[in-house]
């Protein structure tokens, strides 16, 4: 992709300053929303870039591409999250490598990362808050069936909860979505509290993530926003 560092980081520190009206708004700090940055269309070698224009928390969507730019980046300090469907089988190559796991729908795949995990592997929960068909996740009436299920497994901790919302031309839309993600987890918050955590909602992406803050994302996932003037 070229990434253009100084383009980059005027581009960063634009939206951070977006993001932080956005979080004021909702009685928020600024500081209490993290930007992740979606990697999965950029070159490896891309990867060392972003740190250099202040991005330090990074998402991979496929398992063998986060195996990849990890050994790129190398010592670079940052942090890995993995934000794409995962499969079971693929759970040995993701556990353990990130911080949080932002997509967990799947009961399979939770007994997966709990036979594979050394250390307690942090998840979000994805819920198909609109029971979109084209999307993936749990439906709100069966979220809590599934947090039984995940309290009984001992090396998966339940974070927060993630949603995407379904496509839709103009950021507005996705409103109704965010909102009723952040009382799902309210709610779960209250029925959970001692056995699950739901301080992350993971919620946004470039085409709607100022709306996501106003609704209570505490991590936006960004692609084009980030990389759209910034390249060569």
């Amino acid at each position: 992709m070229n990434l253009d560092r100084e383009t980059l980081a005027d581009r960063v520190t634009a939206i951070r300053e977006a993001v932080g009206v956005a979080a004021r708004r909702s009685g928020r700090a600024p500081e209490s929303v993290e930007l992740l940055a979606a990697v999965k269309y950029l070159d490896a070698a891309d990867v060392p870039v972003l740190y250099d224009a202040g991005i330090d928390l990074l998402g991979e969507n496929r398992s063998d591409q986060l195996v990849v730019k990890q050994a790129v980046a190398g010592d670079v300090a940052f942090t890995w999250d993995f934000i794409g469907h995962l499969q079971s089988r693929k759970a040995r190559d993701v556990v353990g490598r990130v911080r949080l796991i932002h997509a967990l729908d799947s009961e399979s795949t939770a007994a997966a990362i709990d036979r594979r995990a050394a250390t307690p592997q942090d998840v979000l929960v994805e819920v198909n808050v609109a029971a979109d068909p084209a999307k993936y996740g749990v439906l709100p009436e069966r979220l809590d069936a599934f947090l039984e299920t995940l309290a009984g497994l001992g090396d998966v901790h339940v974070r927060g909860l993630m949603t995407m919302p379904p496509a839709a031309a103009h950021a507005e839309a996705s409103r109704g979505s965010f909102a009723a993600l952040r009382e799902l987890a309210h709610g779960a918050a209250d029925r959970w509290a001692g056995r699950h955590r739901f301080d992350v909602l993971s919620m946004g992406t470039s085409q709607d993530y100022l709306v996501a803050v106003e609704e209570g994302a505490t991590v936006v996932r960004l692609g084009g926003a980030l990389y759209d003037r910034a390249t060569g």
